[in-house]
C-alpha cells in the first residue's frame, strides 16, 4: 500500500453470553486469545500500528496484550469508559491516528479474517474512498442489507427490521470491518449523533454522511463466512475452533501431510512438515514444532515446542514438552507409548525411549535405550547406553540440581538409583537393585546393594482371633 495503515482493534466489550470471569477478547482459540489472532493479523498486512480500544476488564486486556508489540508493529492503547456504542469506540482513537494514513477498523471478538482479504480491502479503499467488506450469506435474516446503485457503489446499510420487501431478497450484508482515510473518518464521526433506540453513536452511520458527501462508498464481496464470524458465546468459540482447525489441516494435506482424520487434529501454534509426514488422530501440537521427513505420530500425542527429526516414530499417548528450552528427538528414534520428554530433553539418532520413561534436561546420544518405567533428569548419557526398568538419576538434593554422567556403552540394571553427581565409568555395568553414591571405574561391574538374607521357617504375624 502507498498509504500507511493504521488498525482500530475493537476490543472493549464485556461478552455476557460467554458467561466468563475472563473478557471476550481474551477468550482462547488455538491456544491464544481472540484478539491475539487480530493482533497477528494486522502485523502480517504491515500495519504502522494498532490501537486497540478497551473496556469491561481494560487492565487485564492491556496487560495480556501488551507483550504482543514488536518492531513490526506499535501497539496503542485507548479506553472506552462508559461504552456508548462503535462510532463512540472509534472516537476515543482519533487522537493516536495521523491524517496521512487509512484507518482500518477490525473486531476483537473476530480472529479468522485472513490477511489476504484485508489486502484486497484496502487496494478498494486506494486511500481515497470508504471500503465496506462484505459477506454473500444464503440465508441473510436479521442481519443489515447492503443497498447498491445502479453502478454498483454501496449506497445505504438497511437494518433488517426496516428494510422493504425488495431489499429482503438482497444477500449482500456488512461484516463489521471497514477502510477509510482517516481524514475522511475525523470530520465524518463529528458528525455521529445519538438519535436512535439505543441511544448510541453507531460508526455504521458514517457510510450516510459519504453518500451525502459525494464520497464513493465500495463493497469488497466475500462468502467465506468464518473470516467474518464473532464470538459471542461458547458453543460460537467451539465453532470457530473447528473452523480454524480444518483450515489448518486442509493446509497440512495441501503440502502432502498425512492426517489419519483431519476433524480430530488441533494445532496451536505453528507446524513444520517434511514429506511423508504422517499424523494419527486426537493430536495436539503447541508453540513450534517441526516434523522431519517420514515422521509418524501416533494417535493421542501432546507435542509442544520440538524438533523431532527424519524417520522418527512417536508411539501413541506421548507427552513432549519442550517449553522455552525446546526438546530435540534424532532421525529414526523411537519413543513412547506413553512417555514424556520435558524440557532440554536431547535424544540423539535412533535412542529409544519407551513405555512411562520421563527424560528431562537430558542428552541421550545415539543408540542408547531407555525402555521401561525410568527416569533420566539433567544426565549425559553416551552412545549405546542400555538403561534399565525402573532406574532413575537422584539429580536433586533438596536445593540444588546436579548432573549424572553415564558414558558410552554402559549397562544399567533394573531399580537402580544414580544419586548425583556421579559419573558411571565408559563400558560399566551397574547390577540391578543398586543405589550407587560414588564414580566408577570404566569397564567395572558395579553392585552396590545390601546382601540378601534368607530366614528359614519365617512366621509372618498374625491376628488374633476372638
Amino acid at each position: 500500500m502507498s498509504f500507511p495503515v493504521d488498525v482500530v482493534i475493537m476490543a472493549a466489550g464485556k461478552g455476557t453470553r460467554m458467561k466468563s470471569k475472563t473478557p471476550k477478547v481474551l477468550q482462547r482459540l488455538a491456544g491464544r486469545a481472540l484478539s491475539a489472532h487480530v493482533i497477528d493479523c494486522a502485523t502480517r498486512i504491515a500495519a504502522r500500528q494498532a490501537v486497540v480500544i478497551t473496556g469491561h476488564g481494560a487492565e487485564q486486556v492491556e496487560a495480556a496484550l501488551a507483550p504482543l508489540a514488536s518492531e513490526q508493529l506499535a501497539l496503542n492503547f485507548v479506553r472506552q469508559e462508559p461504552q456508548l456504542g462503535t462510532g463512540h469506540a472509534v472516537q476515543q482513537a482519533l487522537p493516536a491516528l495521523a491524517d496521512d494514513g487509512i484507518t482500518l477498523v477490525l473486531s476483537g471478538d473476530v480472529p479468522l479474517t485472513r490477511p489476504e482479504t484485508l489486502q484486497a480491502l484496502l487496494q478498494v479503499c486506494a486511500g481515497e474512498h470508504l471500503a465496506l467488506l462484505t459477506l454473500e450469506m444464503a440465508d441473510p435474516t436479521g442481519y443489515g442489507r447492503i443497498v447498491r446503485n445502479v453502478i454498483g457503489d454501496v449506497q445505504a446499510i438497511v437494518e433488517h427490521k426496516d428494510a422493504t420487501d425488495e431489499q429482503h431478497r438482497i444477500t449482500e450484508i456488512y461484516s463489521g470491518i471497514m477502510a477509510l482515510p482517516t481524514r475522511l473518518l475525523r470530520g465524518w464521526l463529528a458528525r455521529l449523533d445519538n438519535r436512535n433506540a439505543q441511544s448510541e453513536y453507531y460508526l455504521t452511520d458514517v457510510v450516510k454522511f459519504a453518500v451525502a458527501d459525494g464520497a464513493r462508498v465500495l463493497g469488497h464481496r466475500i462468502s467465506d463466512a468464518v473470516q467474518v464470524a464473532g464470538v459471542n458465546s461458547p458453543a460460537q468459540l467451539a465453532e470457530l475452533e473447528r473452523a480454524y482447525q480444518r483450515r489448518c489441516a486442509d493446509e497440512l494435506m495441501v503440502a502432502g501431510v498425512r492426517l489419519a482424520d483431519p476433524a480430530r487434529f488441533d494445532l496451536r501454534g505453528t507446524l513444520v512438515c517434511g514429506q511423508d509426514v504422517e499424523i494419527d488422530v486426537n493430536c495436539v501440537f503447541e508453540g513450534r514444532v517441526e516434523l522431519g521427513e517420514g515422521v509418524r505420530i501416533g494417535a493421542n500425542c501432546v507435542i509442544a515446542n520440538a524438533t523431532i527429526g527424519a524417520g522418527a516414530v512417536i508411539h501413541p499417548f506421548t507427552h513432549i514438552d519442550g517449553e522455552k528450552a525446546g526438546v530435540s528427538v534424532g532421525a529414526g528414534a523411537l519413543v513412547g507409548p506413553f512417555a514424556r520428554l520435558r524440557p532440554g530433553a536431547q535424544l540423539g539418532r535412533e535412542v529409544h525411549v519407551g513405555n512411562f520413561v520421563e527424560v528431562k534436561n537430558s542428552v541421550m546420544a545415539d543408540g542408547s535405550k531407555a525402555n521401561h518405567l525410568a527416569y533420566l533428569g539433567d544426565a549425559d548419557v553416551g552412545e549405546r547406553v542400555n538403561y534399565g526398568a525402573g532406574s532413575i538419576t537422584a539429580n536433586y538434593d533438596g536445593a540444588y540440581k546436579h548432573r549424572t554422567v553415564i558414558e558410552a556403552d554402559v549397562h544399567i540394571g533394573s531399580n537402580c538409583v544414580l544419586v548425583a553427581p556421579v559419573t558411571i565409568g565408559q563400558g560399566g555395568t551397574v547390577g540391578g537393585g543398586s543405589t550407587v553414591t560414588k564414580d566408577t571405574p570404566a569397564g567395572a561391574l558395579t553392585v552396590a546393594r545390601g546382601k540378601q538374607l534368607s530366614v528359614a521357617n519365617w512366621q509372618r504375624p498374625s491376628k488374633q482371633k476372638g
